[in-house]
């Protein structure tokens, strides 16, 4: 794809018609609408092309990435004190760090296509910027920052838990498929297959919690809650997994 060049998409005090339709294009991924869209482009523009700019050096992203950086915590802590009841204040501070890290955010980044809106100044552009993992884990949390200036906390927190819902899901022990070990389980002991339920769901539109219930042979063997309906599902099937174990414990099995 070939990037414009930013400066024909910014007009001043106002946006020229292509640099709306790109921060629209934008708002559509992130599944936000944003009131005051110049905070938007605000959350894209790199110091580099404040310098370059007419009439002087203009605002860059910085403020707002330092904004940003505070709420994508915050979401995080949240999430993980929520999902780990038992997890001590160490075990919680590393699992942030897996989630909050430059990687993941510049995938993040990657997977919105975030380079394509980024305003840069012509030496940036041309030393590979729009690419560059810090760089665009930086814009990142800069759009978060925005989106909270805009519409407040609420909306950020929905936003920063769609772009993140991959990574919680990552640390669900992903080396642990416990829906094919129940039913290998069951179809050696009872030749049945397990069938999942999504049972409920509890909390705010911003901090939904999955309730799955997993059922054979007409008996429910386990509950179990997680952020996304896949993370339920596996906690329902670890939950059977015990009470079968148990049993079998019992009765010598």
């Amino acid at each position: 794809m070939t990037v414009p060049d930013p400066a024909a998409l910014t007009t001043e005090p106002g946006l020229s018609p292509e640099r709306e339709a790109l921060l629209a294009a934008l708002e559509g991924h992130l599944d936000v609408r944003l009131r005051d869209r110049a905070l938007l482009n605000l959350a894209l523009q790199h110091g580099s092309f404040g310098h370059e700019g007419r009439g002087g050096r203009r605002e860059s992203y910085e403020r707002l990435e330092l904004l940003g950086d505070a709420v994508l915590n915050l979401v995080v802590c949240d999430h993980l004190y929520q999902r780990y009841p038992e997890a001590v204040e160490g075990e919680l501070a590393k699992l942030r760090a897996r989630v909050v890290s430059e990687p993941y955010l510049a995938r993040i980044a990657q997977r919105l296509d975030l380079g394509r809106y980024i305003l840069l100044g012509k030496g940036e552009e041309r030393s590979g910027g729009r690419g560059r993992p810090a760089l665009l884990a930086d814009v990142v949390e800069a759009v978060l920052g925005a989106v909270y200036v805009d519409s407040g906390f609420g909306v950020a927190h929905a936003v920063a838990t769609r772009l993140l819902q991959d990574a919680f899901e990552e640390l669900e022990q992903p080396g642990e498929d416990y829906k094919s070990a129940l039913q290998e389980l069951l179809q050696e002991r009872e030749r049945r297959l397990p069938r999942y339920r999504i049972s409920s769901v509890e909390g705010p539109d911003h901090a939904r919690i999955f309730v799955a219930t997993v059922e054979a042979g007409g008996r429910v063997l386990g509950e179990g809650r997680g952020a996304s309906k896949k993370q339920a599902e596996q906690a329902a099937a670890q939950a059977a997994l015990q009470l079968l174990h148990r049993r079998a414990r019992r009765s010598g099995r």
